[in-house]
């Protein structure tokens, strides 16, 4: 005796109460994604339609002009921001490396959430205060030296303090994802901690080591605060690591808020040259990680 069942169609009723319900959320997430882009859209076209009309050859071979004065450019400042964050990189970047793979590899679990709890801890820290701190360490310091005051030795510490729990964070957690059967099958063939970890464990975790180095530039290159009070500002092009020097945060501060055309018009030059450099620095980060992969 054969049971007959009701044929049921297999087709999606539109009246439905779950059919409704999974097109109202769905219309819901498009329209808090739309909004979540709407302050990136708002901000970038502002920049890019008021930034690309004083844009010219000259601002990046030229020193800031005189107020009411036309012509000159800001190139000081774009190579000092470059040599700052390269100091900070410097500084931060084989430190918050080396300090996640103590973490991963080599601590106890007691010391490990105790590091990564300061970290969290200092990501947080506002950059005002990393500026206050490397003045008193790295202004006041070379004052009793006699080898200077504001430098950009001190915006390039300043700013490795703000881009070291990034990297700490970001490298600490790649190390993390890599799977512990590498490190058994690098163990078993009789290699040692070190070469484990130097030669299977962080290649695997590089691209995303990369990439969070990419966050920690991206992040110091646009700080303030911190260069106020350690490299301060130069009209002139930087020619010692032991003197004032140019940045570009510092010469959007002082335009922007000046009353002289020709500066407000440089300050939205150089806001729009700030973000081409974070733009172009995300994709030679990922370039560089697909290229490994």
């Amino acid at each position: 005796m054969t049971a007959h069942f009701p044929e049921r169609s297999l087709n999606r009723a539109s009246t439905s109460p779950r059919t409704m319900f999974n097109t109202a959320m769905t219309v819901v997430a498009f329209i808090c994604g739309a909004l979540a882009l709407l302050p990136l859209l708002a901000v970038l076209s502002y920049v890019v339609i008021q930034g690309f009309s004083s844009l010219s050859i000259s601002v990046f071979t030229e020193l800031p002009p005189a107020p009411l004065r036309g012509g000159g450019g800001f190139g000081n400042a774009i190579l000092g921001t470059l040599l700052m964050v390269g100091i900070g990189g410097l500084i931060s970047i084989p430190v918050g490396v080396i300090a996640a793979i103590y973490l991963t590899e080599f601590s106890s679990a007691n010391t490990a959430r105790w590091i990564r709890f300061a970290t969290n801890i200092l990501s947080g820290v506002p950059s005002i205060i990393a500026g206050v701190f490397a003045y008193g360490i790295v202004v006041l310091g070379l004052v009793k030296l006699n080898l200077g005051s504001y430098s950009a030795i001190g915006g390039g510490f300043a700013l490795s303090i703000l881009m070291l729990p990034i990297i700490v964070r970001t490298a600490d957690e790649a190390l993390q994802l890599v799977s512990q059967d590498l490190r058994q099958a690098s163990v078993g063939l009789g290699a040692t901690n070190f070469q484990t970890v130097t030669q299977v464990v962080l290649p695997a975790a590089l691209p995303a080591i990369v990439t969070g180095t990419t966050l920690a530039i991206a992040r110091a290159s646009g700080e303030t605060a911190p260069l106020l009070f350690t490299a301060l500002f130069s009209p002139f092009w930087p020619d010692s690591l032991f003197k004032p020097t140019a940045s570009l945060a510092v010469l959007v501060y002082n335009f922007a808020i000046s009353p002289f055309k020709n500066w407000q018009s440089l300050a939205w030059a150089a806001s729009l040259i700030l973000v081409l450099m974070v733009l172009l620095t995300s994709i030679l980060a990922r370039w560089a990680t697909r290229q490994k992969a």
